[in-house]
């Protein structure tokens, strides 16, 4: 299963002070707009080209398409503003906010998103970013960021959601080393120690691949910690398409070589327990495909954690 929301609103369909604020930011009327696929938002995700021939990304929610995005999409525009030059990530060209709304004018990037399963071409390119990420935003150059620790606390406590829950859930794997899995999580999640920017969302769908490397977009749940979290994080969906070799990666890449493997165990099967706590939820509005989403992410990620601790890891 993709990462993907459902629909999304169009360009034409924005409200018109919306799409007038945009072109005032781009300094010329929009002549031609294209939706693009995947995510999970219902908001927009328009490349659009200008009368003038210039070109952007918009990305624009309001809360009667999610009572929340709004809010995800103003945190990413706080967390872009700061990006500085010469990362991999797009460059913010102005923010809109009117009627509600909330929209992204980014830098387009000339880029197409990751096959599943992963090549092995993509996967180099975003690890090569994920390097170059460590290396120009250590220490991390977003001010007041909170840090991983903080951050990810209350999803890395999924299982101990799941073990006070006593009703569990159909769908969901049986759990006969509950204990263990958030004995496990406790430690991950005390590991998160580190002052790098971390993206912390890395899948296909927030990764464009150009001829120059790869490119990480959508950073709303950016935060400050420890240079081999993204690694790790990307590797959760790398593993479940199958077709690489995930541990001896972690083994051998720079970024993540040197932590403790236990560590690394950790944070996986805190993801675990977040992805299946999650996905009992109700399906939120606008994204009836996320609890599913979710429940396969989190079952596979399950799988890979037992693994791991099987082989000592």
């Amino acid at each position: 299963m993709l990462g993907s929301g459902g629909s999304r609103v169009r360009w034409e369909a924005l409200p018109p002070a919306v799409r007038r604020g945009v072109e005032e930011v781009l300094g010329s009327p929009v002549a031609r707009a294209v939706s693009q696929s995947g995510g999970f938002s219902p908001g927009s995700a328009d490349r659009v080209r200008t009368r003038d021939g210039r070109r952007a990304f918009v990305k624009a929610v309001g809360p009667e398409l999610n009572p929340d995005s709004p809010g995800i999409h103003r945190a990413e525009a706080a967390i872009a503003g700061w990006l500085p030059p010469g990362l991999p990530a797009p460059a913010l060209l102005g923010t809109v906010d009117a009627d509600g709304w909330i929209a992204l004018v980014l830098q387009d990037v000339d880029g197409v998103t990751p096959a599943l399963p992963w090549t092995a071409a993509d996967l180099d390119a975003v690890l090569d970013a994920l390097t170059l990420l460590a290396e120009g935003a250590t220490p991390c150059p977003v001010p007041d960021l909170e840090d991983a620790r903080t951050s990810l606390s209350r999803n890395l406590a999924g299982f101990d959601r799941l073990a006070a829950d006593a009703t569990g859930a159909p769908d969901l794997p049986a759990l006969p080393d509950l204990d263990l899995l958030r004995q496990l999580a406790s430690r991950g999640l005390a590991a998160l120690d580190g002052d790098t920017l971390v993206h912390s969302d890395l899948r296909a769908d927030n990764v464009l691949v150009t001829s120059r490397g790869a490119v990480l977009v959508d950073w709303p749940w950016a935060c400050r910690g420890p240079a081999w979290l993204d690694t790790l994080l990307l590797l959760v969906e790398v593993e479940r398409f199958g077709g690489h070799d995930v541990d001896g990666l972690l083994r051998g890449l720079s970024l993540t070589r040197d932590t403790d493997p236990a560590d690394l165990t950790g944070v996986l099967a805190g993801m675990a327990g977040y992805f299946l706590d999650a996905a009992r939820l109700p399906s939120p509005p606008g994204l009836p495909t996320l609890r599913e989403f979710q429940r396969v992410q989190g079952v596979a990620l399950l799988q890979w954690v037992r693994s791991r601790v099987s082989a000592g890891s």
